[in-house]
């Protein structure tokens, strides 16, 4: 159910974490750190103790086209940077540490704050 863009900046953000030293240094590295701790993983959807089914093919298709896009090197524009991302129906303690970068559909971004991460 999200937008192109909204697709596109998810990926952005793995991205970028795979290109931070504050992350791992994989995309599945990235995507699965965290997984077995129950809602302390980096993408809920590793650690929801939901079974990993496709349920939506159609979609899992549009995914795979972003992630392959995005893997082969497209820009990385609409999120600034971001390496944190969350839907707007929570509001995480961590998010005030961060600057906030942009919103597509129902998710906000986030990177370090340039003054605070400069220090």
């Amino acid at each position: 159910g999200e937008t192109a863009r909204g697709l596109f900046a998810v990926a952005e953000v793995i991205l970028n974490r795979v290109d931070s030293r504050e992350f791992p240094d994989s995309v599945c590295s990235v995507v699965n750190q965290g997984t077995g701790r129950m809602y302390a993983c980096q993408f809920t959807y590793t650690c929801d103790g939901n079974s990993e089914v496709i349920h939506e093919p159609r979609a899992y298709v549009r995914v795979g086209k972003v992630a392959r896009l995005m893997l082969d090197g497209a820009e990385r524009p609409l999120t600034e940077g971001a390496t944190y991302y969350h839907t707007t129906a929570v509001n995480p303690s961590w998010a005030r540490r961060f600057e906030r970068t942009a919103q597509y559909g129902v998710h906000l971004f986030y990177r370090a704050n340039t003054r605070t991460a400069s220090n």
